[in-house]
């Protein structure tokens, strides 16, 4: 077969075949990592809102909360 087996693909061809599953790999790493920071976070004051409806926290408490991170 000989040098001309991989139709003159040789290491060019190999190097952006390696740069595009890089791309594949890199862009599946940022899309996990994205999609777990969405779903798994609260704004406080929706923490703040479930503790009084547990009854962790009196009236007076959630007030003074709420008006400290708004």
């Amino acid at each position: 077969m000989g040098w001309h087996a991989y139709n003159g693909m040789g290491w060019g061809g190999g190097m952006y075949m390696l740069i595009i599953f890089g791309l594949i790999v890199i862009g599946g790493i940022v899309v996990v990592r994205w999609s777990l920071k969405s779903g798994s976070e609260d704004s406080a004051l929706e923490i703040l809102k479930r503790r009084y409806a547990q009854g962790e926290l009196t009236k007076e408490q959630f007030e003074t909360m709420k008006k400290d991170i708004q």
